[in-house]
Parts: structure tokens; C-alpha cells; sequence
């Protein structure tokens, strides 16, 4: 299953690979499922709170990885 989003429209569907490989490419681009579902669903307590502890998370460690770089320039 695929989840497609329309380029023109904003609309989101699921199909099926076989479906997905016939629409045109243009018009449809692959979105994640997490935004089918909160399309479909509306997005939950948890999904937010664990989209922002992924967001701190992912910046702690750009944070540290730009420190290293930093560091292996001055040696």
C-alpha cells in the first residue's frame, strides 16, 4: 500500500502499489503514512508529543555532531 497526496488539490489516498504505479507522476507525489493517518484519523495527544521529543531529540544530536566537527578542525 502506498499513500499518495495530489499536487493540485491537497487530496490524500492509499492505494495499492499496483494502483499508484498508474497515476499519473505529476499530479501525485509519496507522502508518509503518519500524514494519511492524521488526515484521516486527526492527530492524537500522543502523536504530538512524540513528533516534538523527536524533534528535541534529532536537534540535541545535530547539536553534538557540529561540536565534534568543531573539535576534530582545531586538532
Amino acid at each position: 500500500m502506498k499513500c499518495l497526496k495530489n499536487t493540485k488539490t491537497g487530496a490524500i489516498i492509499r492505494v495499492t502499489d499496483q494502483e499508484a504505479s498508474r497515476l499519473p507522476v505529476k499530479e501525485w507525489q509519496y507522502i508518509p503514512k503518519l500524514e494519511w493517518k492524521i488526515a484521516t484519523r486527526g492527530q492524537s495527544e500522543s502523536q504530538v508529543v512524540q513528533s516534538e521529543k523527536k524533534e528535541r531529540t534529532l536537534s540535541k544530536k545535530a547539536a553534538r555532531r557540529k561540536q565534534i566537527k568543531e573539535k576534530q578542525r582545531q586538532d
